[in-house]
């Protein structure tokens, strides 16, 4: 009896009817002007306007660019955007395909193309697991690494401990007790001296990384678990001796700490649920989002923290905010790959060389820019950008948000920029991973390959790999140019809650349900 085959579907057939897009260039395309502008300085480059095909693709604009630089001999890799318009527009293949036929500027227009270097290291991809780490007797909520390398790893878990690890040797080198619940985050100091954690017991505490051992007592005033810690940036202690520290809990309040004296300077009041997240931003401003729905910009340029503005937009929960400079100021004075020159622990090198860091990366247009992200339980994602004359002042603020981003089925867990702060990645319940410009806010592409809720997501240093950690048991790592999956990574025997990349890009850790650290090296 012959196989009858079932007829095509109504998809199938409305499909089928639609012609064929093919990306093909003409090959009367004639050429167009463009000009060159630094992304950082805002100056055109000299020469003014020059001839190009209109086909020209980015490798041949980076060579064209180059040979204007005099860099011909050691060549800079760079990313082109058209800028002019509303929002600037990337150019990921060639000029047809991503300004002329989309209709974004004709051939009779100057095309004003932003160009800003890449990272000329390049990150390899972990591929397998070189440790397994075992030792805490619950879950592991959460991990970061040292912001010098590599190889000191803290975790925090639901056995009330906090451990760092050895990734070279696979082996813990000192476990702090003396929370007695969950330890639900931890965050080093800029300057890695410091390791503070937050508990389920409500209290914060510090600890000496050099021995290990808790400095002085418990840190305790809120009156609810702590949910986030964050440091004080190291460019803006200036000449003063005692860092601060930011702690949000579900109490609805920050409270602010003198590293120093570890004494209480300040409650932060304003938000009337549990605040999730909290940075604090380069520009000497904390962001707090909070279950109320809103977030809040306080100044801490002074003494005395206060309240700028109040940012609505989310119609549900906000989890999670981030910084585009998030990566410069975790890392501090730190930079891993810088050849040659190896920042010493001296303070006031440090916080030079944390000023300088952070002045590049945050510079557009002679300006200094932070863009935020905020993610909810409403589904969707909010970028903002509330100082856009590089000036904190609250009759200049941008109480309006740039983009809103919105995609995801289902809650979003965790968001995150990247390194060079270009590119955005979003993780949600609805099992995928989600890639967004992050100057723009414009839907780049999703990364699907997870069959269970994906939890959390770290960037490499160059801003080209992007590791992930699901409900699935698996962690994955991702190539961002092309949306594919470069690795899959099984081994964990149950849900994976916290992953990181360190910041020179040699070791990924994770750990979750399974109460073992996993590391992943090339």
């Amino acid at each position: 009896m012959a196989t009858v085959l079932p007829p095509p579907t109504k998809r199938a057939r409305r499909e089928a009817q639609q012609p064929n897009e093919t990306n093909v260039i003409p090959e009367d395309l004639p050429f167009v002007q463009v000009a060159f502008r630094a992304a950082d300085t805002g100056q055109v480059l000299a020469g003014g306007m020059h001839l190009v095909p209109g086909s020209s693709t980015v490798k041949q604009l980076e060579l064209l660019l180059n040979g204007l630089l005099g860099s011909t001999d050691d060549p800079i890799p760079y990313t082109f955007s058209l800028v002019g318009g509303s929002s600037p527009v990337a150019i990921n293949s060639d000029i047809y395909s991503d300004i002329l036929r989309p209709k974004h500027r004709s051939t009779e227009d100057v095309l004003t193309l932003e160009y800003v270097p890449q990272a000329i290291f390049r990150v390899k991809s972990v591929s397998r697991c070189t440790a397994t780490m075992s030792g805490h007797g619950g879950t592991i909520l959460s991990m970061a690494f040292s912001p010098k390398n590599g190889t000191r790893l803290v975790t925090g878990s639901g056995d009330g401990t906090a451990r760092m690890w050895d990734t070279d040797m696979g082996t813990p080198v000192a476990i702090m007790r003396g929370h007695e619940k969950w330890v639900l985050c931890v965050a080093w100091s800029p300057d890695a001296t410091v390791l503070a954690t937050g508990s389920m017991d409500c209290s914060v505490r510090l600890w000496d990384i050099k021995s290990g051992n808790q400095i002085g007592s418990a840190m305790k005033g809120h009156s609810k678990w702590v949910t986030s810690l964050a440091f004080e940036p190291l460019h803006l202690l200036g000449d003063r001796k005692g860092m601060r520290l930011a702690s949000t809990s579900k109490d609805g309040t920050l409270r602010i700490w003198d590293v120093a004296t570890r004494a209480n300077n300040q409650t932060l009041s304003g938000h009337t649920a549990c605040v999730t997240s909290a940075r604090w931003g380069g520009m000497g401003v904390i962001y707090s989002c909070s279950q109320d729905k809103t977030i809040k910009v306080w100044d801490a340029r002074g003494s005395v923290i206060t309240l700028l503005k109040t940012l609505n937009a989310h119609a549900h929960w906000v989890n999670f905010v981030a910084l585009s400079t998030d990566f410069v100021i975790k890392t501090g004075g730190f930079d891993p790959f810088v050849k040659g020159e190896v920042v010493s622990d001296d303070a006031d090198a440090l916080r030079r060389s944390s000023r300088a860091r952070f002045l590049k990366a945050s510079t557009q247009n002679g300006m200094t820019i932070e863009r935020v992200v905020t993610a909810s339980d409403d589904q969707t994602m909010y970028l903002w950008n509330p100082f856009p004359k590089g000036v904190v002042e609250e009759s200049s603020m941008n109480v309006k948000p740039v983009a809103r981003m919105v995609g995801h089925q289902k809650p979003i867990n965790h968001v995150a920029f990247s390194a060079d702060g270009r590119l955005l990645a979003s993780c949600s319940f609805d099992n995928s991973v989600k890639l967004w410009d992050g100057q723009s806010g414009a839907f780049l592409t999703t990364l699907r390959g997870h069959v269970a809720a994906v939890y959390m997501c770290s960037w490499s240093a160059d801003s080209r790999l992007l590791a992930t950690g699901s409900k699935d048991c698996t962690v994955k790592v991702w190539d961002v140019r092309n949306g594919k999956l470069y690795m899959d990574l099984p081994g964990h025997k149950d849900e994976v809650y916290a992953i990181e990349w360190s910041s020179d890009g040699k070791v990924v850790a994770s750990g979750g349900r399974d109460k073992t650290v996993k590391i992943w090296k090339h």
